[in-house]
C-alpha cells in the first residue's frame, strides 16, 4: 500500500471519529422533553413545580453576580462579605429577640410576684 493511501485511511478514520462520534452521541441521547415522559407522575408533578422556584433563585443568583462584578474586589471576596451581612444581621435578629424574651420574662415574673 502506497503511503499516500495510508495517510488518506488515516484522515477518514480521524475525520469518522472526530465528527461521528458526537453525531452518534447526539442521535441517541433522548432529549429533556423525552426524559421527562418517562417520569413517574410522581416525579413530572415535583418537576413542574420545582421548576418555576429553581429558575427564579438562578435568575436572583445572576443578578447577585452582575452586582458583585460591578465590586472592585474580587466575586469571591464580594459575596463573602455579603454572607458575613447576613450573618451578623441575622445573629444581632436573634439577640434582639433574645433580649425581647427576656424582658417579658422579667416583666411576667415582676405581675407574679406583685400580685401575691
Amino acid at each position: 500500500m502506497s503511503r499516500a493511501g495510508l495517510w488518506a485511511k488515516t484522515i477518514a478514520g480521524g475525520l469518522l471519529m472526530v465528527i461521528g462520534g458526537p453525531a452518534l452521541v447526539e442521535y441517541i441521547r433522548p432529549s429533556d422533553e423525552e426524559l421527562r415522559k418517562r417520569y413517574n407522575p410522581d416525579l413530572q408533578k415535583r418537576s413542574a413545580e420545582q421548576g418555576e422556584r429553581r429558575a427564579q433563585e438562578f435568575d436572583d443568583y445572576v443578578t447577585k453576580l452582575k452586582e458583585w462584578s460591578k465590586s472592585d474586589k474580587s466575586i469571591w471576596y464580594a459575596a463573602q462579605e455579603e454572607l458575613d451581612a447576613k450573618r451578623a444581621a441575622l445573629e444581632a435578629k436573634r439577640t434582639q429577640e433574645k433580649e425581647q424574651t427576656r424582658t417579658q420574662r422579667e416583666e411576667m415574673r415582676k405581675e407574679m410576684l406583685g400580685e401575691k
